[in-house]
C-alpha cells in the first residue's frame, strides 16, 4: 500500500484550529470550530463512498481492530476499483449516531496533532444523521441494459456519497457552513466538499479491503487522500479509517439495525517537519462507536 500523500488532521503546520479535520477545510471561526469532528467523520463515513475490493487474508482487518490501539503501520490494502458494495442488508435509509469513545496519541510526546487536544471536547457526545445506501447497475452491466442483453451480474448495494457526505457535513458544520457536496461522476472515490469561505476539500479514497466474517459482519477499511484548497498555504493529509460493522435483523415491530466500530487514523505526510521522526506510524488514533437503525 502507498503511504504518504495527502490525507486529514495531522499537519503540525497549519493552524490549530485546522487539526483534526478529515474532510473539510474551514471557512470562518464558527465552522473551523466544528469541522476537525466532522472531518473525522468525513473519513469515518468515507467508507460511505468507497469501491470494491476484494478481501485482505481472512482475519487480518478483524484482528486489527482487535489489537487498538497499538497499531504500529497501516493495514495491508489494495488500490481501488470501483465504488464499494456492501452486503445487501445494508440497503436502504438510516438514522446514524455516532459518539466519539477515545482518542490515542500514540507518539506522544513527541509528536502530537495540534488538534489532537481540542478533539478532547467531543468524547462522549453523540452527533446524529440520516444516511443511505442504494442499489446500483455496475457500469459494464448499463451497456447490457442499453443493448436488452442480460445483465453479467446482479445490482449491487453501495451508499449515497452525495446524500450521505452531504448529512454528515451538514450535522457537524452546520446547514450555513456547507455549500455542496459533490461526487466525480466518473470515479466514485472522489469526493468535493465546498465550504463557506471559498474553501474546498478533494477526498481521494486510494486504497481499500474488506472482509465478511459471517452473513451478518462486514469489515472494511479505506486509506484517503485530502487536498484542502482555498487556505492561505496547501494542506495535505493521508488518513485511515477502519469500520466492523454488525447487522441486527428486524424483530416483531422493531426495525433493522446496526452497530459498528470505527477507527479513525492519522498518518503524518511527507511535507510535514515531523514526518521522520513518525515515519508509518499513526500519530493520532479516534475511536467511535455507531448505532444506526433503519428509517
Amino acid at each position: 500500500m502507498k503511504i504518504g500523500c495527502i490525507k486529514t488532521g495531522c499537519i503540525k503546520t497549519a493552524t490549530p484550529r485546522l487539526q483534526g479535520l478529515q474532510g473539510l477545510g474551514c471557512a470562518g471561526a464558527q465552522v473551523v470550530q466544528s469541522l476537525g469532528q466532522w472531518l473525522g467523520w468525513l473519513l469515518v463515513w468515507g467508507v460511505l463512498w468507497v469501491g470494491v475490493t476484494p478481501g485482505v487474508e481472512a482475519g487480518a482487518l478483524a484482528d486489527r481492530i482487535t489489537d487498538f490501539p497499538h497499531w504500529i503501520h497501516p493495514p495491508v490494502t489494495r488500490p481501488v476499483q470501483g465504488d464499494l458494495v456492501y452486503p445487501q442488508w445494508f440497503e436502504g435509509t438510516w438514522q446514524a449516531t455516532s459518539t466519539l469513545v477515545e482518542q490515542v496519541a500514540p507518539l506522544a510526546p513527541g509528536v502530537v496533532t495540534p488538534g489532537f487536544d481540542r478533539n478532547s471536547s467531543q468524547l462522549q457526545k453523540p452527533v446524529s444523521f440520516p444516511v443511505r445506501f442504494v442499489r446500483h447497475i455496475p457500469p459494464q452491466d448499463r451497456v447490457n441494459t442499453f443493448l436488452l442483453l442480460p445483465p453479467a451480474q446482479d445490482s449491487q448495494v453501495v451508499a449515497d456519497r452525495a446524500f450521505n457526505g452531504l448529512s454528515i457535513a451538514q450535522a457537524y458544520v452546520g446547514e450555513s457552513g456547507v455549500v455542496s457536496v459533490t461526487v466525480n461522476d466518473r470515479n466514485p472515490n472522489e469526493q468535493l466538499t465546498r465550504l463557506q469561505g471559498n474553501v474546498q476539500l478533494l477526498t481521494v479514497v486510494s486504497d481499500r479491503a474488506t472482509e465478511t466474517p459471517n452473513s451478518t459482519q462486514f469489515i472494511t477499511t479505506e486509506v484517503c487522500q485530502q487536498i484542502f484548497r482555498g487556505l492561505s498555504s496547501p494542506f495535505l493529509n493521508l488518513v485511515e479509517t477502519t469500520t466492523a460493522y454488525q447487522y441486527q435483523p428486524p424483530l416483531a415491530q422493531q426495525p433493522a439495525r446496526m452497530s459498528a466500530d470505527q477507527i479513525t487514523a492519522i498518518y503524518l505526510s511527507p511535507q510535514d517537519p515531523d514526518y521522520f521522526k513518525a515515519g508509518d506510524h499513526p500519530v493520532a488514533l479516534y475511536r467511535y462507536q455507531l448505532h444506526l437503525q433503519r428509517l
